[in-house]
């Protein structure tokens, strides 16, 4: 395997980590402020810190934010999935909001295939195949009625159409890149998510008393901003510009399993063995799509 491919392959395994922690940190936090006006300071707060790094590292020419309605669109299309996450957390079970997560690498191949014409091999196919049974065994709660009449929780439902976002903002990013440094990149889609929210939420931005909020809430709101947003961003665009788009989202495929990890150190016990099963088909997904990879 080539080192760049390696690369973006530990690049997103370290990401799964650090989105499942979202769920976890995340759902503690999901009813202290609206999703929106948290997700907009959140872009904010996240958008100075990659700043100072990118002006730090001297990276940044003017030429790189070139067509700057591309990183508005980019930062809107992604600000999307994470609103949706914190309005399911509200109503929705951590392991059952990340299991709708694994659906993302079926969308992310069907956008890549419409917008860059990226090919599916059988064998890609058929772990997509695998990994959103998995995610719907989890959804459903390994309930075979609700299975078959396709019973959707609304907190699932909600997510969904973030999960939609997430693929297609990691395909957009390819399609739209210049060649931009990711650390640049990363600032800019940070700026246009930001931008977007604030005029879509500025209201209920101004109506949260932020001073009176709990030492708890902004030590989650931290992990958010440093690792969940920044760091996460970083590690998706640094891999989606070394592997398909397709195998990229593949690794949240391991999403629900750290979930159930990050679950159990925090105190909120082990899900039924029974949905278990549908993390552990997953993860099944997941191993055929690198060994794909390996062949290849």
């Amino acid at each position: 395997m080539p080192k760049s491919q390696l690369h973006g392959h530990l690049a997103m395994l370290l990401m799964s980590f650090c989105i499942a922690g979202s769920f976890s940190l995340g759902s503690e936090i999901a009813n202290v402020v609206l999703p929106d006006a948290l997700t907009a300071v959140r872009f904010v707060a996240a958008a100075i810190f990659m700043g100072c790094i990118i002006t730090l590292n001297g990276k940044a020419k003017r030429r790189h934010f070139a067509a700057p309605w591309r990183f508005l669109l980019l930062g809107a299309v992604f600000s999307v999935y994470f609103v949706a996450m914190f309005e399911a957390l509200k109503i929705t079970a951590p392991v059952s909001t990340s299991a709708v997560a694994t659906l993302i690498p079926l969308m992310t191949a069907i956008f890549g295939y419409a917008l860059l014409r990226q090919a599916m091999t059988k064998r890609m196919a058929l772990a997509l195949a695998i990994g959103a049974f998995g995610a719907l065994w989890v959804i459903f709660k390994a309930d075979l009625n609700a299975f078959v009449k396709f019973d959707l929780g609304l907190g699932e439902f909600i997510f969904f159409f973030g999960a939609a976002a997430h693929a297609l903002y990691t395909v957009l990013f390819r399609k739209l890149n210049r060649g931009e440094p990711v650390t640049v990149s990363t600032f800019g889609v940070m700026v246009g998510g930001a931008i977007a929210l604030i005029i879509y939420s500025y209201q209920n931005i101004l109506d949260t008393n932020w001073l009176e909020l709990p030492a708890r809430f902004w030590l989650i709101f931290t992990y958010l901003v440093l690792i969940t947003t920044s760091l996460t961003f970083f590690l998706t665009q640094f891999a989606a510009l070394r592997l398909p788009s397709a195998k990229v989202m593949a690794y949240t495929y391991l999403v629900p399993s750290w979930v159930i990890l990050w679950e159990w150190v925090i105190g909120n016990g082990l899900p039924d063995l029974k949905i278990s099963v549908g993390v552990a088909i997953t993860t099944i997904a997941l191993l055929i799509l690198l060994k794909n990879e390996e062949k290849a």
